[in-house]
């Protein structure tokens, strides 16, 4: 990720944006796509197992999870406030102590990361310009389970993406929304011993799940 998108990253997912998700989530929890990949990792058992949640936001997958039966999980994300916000939430949950943090771009700490049973990305490819290194370096830590939720490569995406970014073009920000051919991801996945075992779409975006074999 290049050091404008960090920038990006930092300044739009800052402390007023994580604090308007971590109140929706203290109302309603987890919803739409994101409660959809929580519900297919469930329905697998995954009590005991470990989690490595990239991109992981104010830890809506973590806290759901760790509830859920999840041992311990470790949350790398590129914005402090959502950070920050995650670590609220787990304090008030009394799950601290099982969470790790991290902050950075996962591509630069993936050399210092452990594998986990489970490793997420939701919503994460699409803030990525190079799919291919962000999930060959994400996938290679998946011991049991890969999930991901990403942008459908159709018209309406496409073209959503030109004026998201027009907006933040606009607003003199350097964050850019990536749209990825899904074909190039499930390829670059399954070339790699994973197979998809689940998988779902809304109108804007897909939740994919895969089991190393």
């Amino acid at each position: 990720m290049t050091c404008c998108q960090c920038q990006g990253i930092e300044r739009f997912f800052g402390k007023r944006m994580a604090a308007w998700e971590l109140k929706k989530f203290r109302k309603k929890g987890a919803t739409g796509t994101t409660r959809q990949l929580i519900d297919a990792l469930q329905a697998q058992g995954i009590d005991g197992m470990t989690l490595l949640d990239i991109g992981g936001g104010i830890g809506a997958i973590q806290h759901e999870l760790l509830g859920l039966g999840v041992s311990r999980a470790t949350n790398v994300d590129a914005s402090t406030a959502y950070l920050d916000a995650a670590k609220t939430e787990a304090e008030r949950q009394g799950r601290i102590e099982r969470v790790q943090y991290r902050f950075g771009n996962f591509v630069d700490l993936a050399p210092q990361t452990d594998p986990e049973d489970i490793v997420t990305l939701d919503r994460v490819i699409c803030c990525y310009p190079d799919m291919e290194e962000l999930v060959g370096l994400s996938m290679a830590r998946a011991r049991k389970y890969y999930g991901l939720v990403y942008p459908r490569d159709e018209w309406v995406a496409k073209g959503l993406r030109y004026l998201i970014n027009f907006v933040f073009w606009c607003m003199r920000n350097p964050f850019r929304f990536f749209v990825h051919s899904t074909q190039a991801v499930d390829d670059l996945v399954t070339k790699n011993g994973l197979t998809r075992i689940f998988h779902s779409e809304s109108f804007l975006f897909q939740v994919a799940l895969y089991a190393r074999r």
